[in-house]
């Protein structure tokens, strides 16, 4: 028997010869597409006006799940971090973020990450594989229903990739999810309003600013080619030169250009001189940097900058005419903020990476006995 296809991996292309395939009007796959991504349904019964003949097919055919939400964290800010289980019973997370003018939310694109940025928990995982484009717009899914049926004022209107994972490491479906996530047809979301985070995989942005026209972050946290090597990995690979190179041909469409992350870790990355290379490198570069201090979390020892060093450097790029604004990261008490995600429960937040790491594994080999 041939294995059923999951429902979100599906584009609209792909419903209508489904629908063909049947005998069926290919107005039915769009029927259908709309269904899943207008509506959030996730089963045939919330299909309610389709033909008997049709739910059938899509009974037999297809497969109507979402992972699983193993936890719900509420944090003192009103975010939401979700730890999902996929169907193979991996963990993946994405945090919900409500705002008085919007919802954004943070999904994941891998389970774990192989890149090992030095304040990042998820490197410290390592990466067990990707998602599918499916299992990227599930997050969004799941998401859009939890705000409906919890009565959040705004539906979901920005995604920021800077869950688990790197985007470009995963990059086709990656782009599958975004040109369903900006289509008409699809989630509709702005352009504008869908930012994919990188730490520089060079081809992959050249690439990107082809296929599809979205917001684009950089992952920097320095601008001093040896210091970051050594924060990041990738840097060994694709150098601050050479990204520079990639980022001037980028398309900066939006307002603000080109937005770049820049994780301020005390005595590291925050002197003036830092700041001086940042700005040296940012020349020519239509760009907003922001400003990130340090989130703590168990094993590292690394900390937030000094509150009036962090200023001093804000103001040192701001007379520049660069726009640096501080973001104080959400869900810091879930462990939901940025650099935190590592698939952890309430009783876990203060666990090491690498153990929660080694629980999620020895927790799924048990499963799949």
């Amino acid at each position: 028997m041939e294995k059923k296809r999951y429902f979100l991996d599906l584009n609209l292309t792909d419903w209508e010869q489904w629908a063909e395939s049947f005998g069926f009007a290919s107005f039915r796959g769009k029927q259908i597409f709309n269904f899943i991504f207008k509506q959030l349904a996730i089963s045939v019964e919330e299909m309610s006006n389709l033909p008997k003949e049709v739910k059938e097919r899509l009974e037999e055919t297809i497969d109507f799940y979402l992972p699983s939400i193993d936890t719900a964290l509420k944090s003192i800010d009103q975010s939401v971090k979700f730890l999902l289980k996929t169907h193979d019973n991996f963990f993946i997370e994405s945090v919900l973020m409500p705002s008085e003018n919007r919802t954004t939310l943070c999904i994941s694109s891998q389970v774990g990450c192989k890149m090992g940025c030095t304040f990042c928990q998820t490197g410290k995982m390592g990466l067990a594989r990707h998602l599918s484009s499916g299992e990227i717009l599930s997050q969004l899914i799941l998401a859009g229903r939890y705000v409906k049926e919890h009565g959040i004022e705004k539906p979901v209107s920005n995604i920021v990739f800077m869950g688990m994972g790197e985007p470009l490491d995963n990059y086709d479906h990656v782009v599958k999810a975004l040109k369903i996530m900006t289509a008409k047809e699809g989630f509709e979301l702005s352009k504008n309003k869908v930012t994919v985070s990188t730490c520089g995989l060079i081809p992959e942005i050249r690439k990107l600013a082809k296929d599809i026209d979205v917001s684009l972050a950089i992952s920097l946290h320095t601008a001093d080619e040896d210091e970051r090597s050594n924060m990041m990995p990738i840097n060994k690979k694709y150098s601050l030169k050479d990204l520079k190179e990639a980022l001037l041909e980028y398309p900066q469409n939006t307002r603000h250009g080109i937005t770049f992350e820049y994780v301020m870790i005390n005595d590291q990355n925050d002197s003036i001189s830092h700041a001086k290379k940042l700005v040296k490198f940012l020349h020519g570069i239509k760009a907003k940097v922001n400003l990130i201090p340090m989130n703590p979390h168990p094993g590292s020892n690394m900390h937030a900058t000094d509150p009036q060093k962090l200023k001093e450097f804000q103001q040192y790029l701001s007379i520049r005419s660069i726009p640096a604004p501080i973001r104080y990261s959400r869900g810091q008490d879930v462990s939901a903020a940025c650099g935190q995600l590592v698939a952890k429960r309430q009783e876990e937040l203060l666990m090491l990476p690498k153990d929660v790491a080694r629980l999620r594994r020895l927790e799924r080999r048990n499963e799949d006995v």
